[in-house]
């Protein structure tokens, strides 16, 4: 569990647990603050080397936000 800067805990939950509908890959998982969906982490098909897993935030928590999305290293 990773804490936001607010100090909120935030939580991942696979996409295929948080969203029934349709085919999620094992490596999607929607990101939780106090239960509300904030964003959404996945490996993504093509990122830049070495940074596979993308992130973004979720629409409607992304305003007056920057940066709003990016890759990371494996952790």
């Amino acid at each position: 569990m990773a804490v936001a800067p607010t100090g909120q805990s935030l939580l991942l939950k696979r996409a295929a647990l948080s969203r029934p509908s349709g085919e999620w890959n094992d490596d999607d998982f929607d990101v939780l603050a106090a239960g509300i969906v904030v964003g959404r982490i996945m490996k993504a098909a093509a990122a830049p080397v070495g940074q596979p897993w993308l992130w973004t935030l979720a629409y409607g928590h992304h305003e007056d936000r920057t940066p709003t999305h990016g890759y990371e290293p494996p952790g």
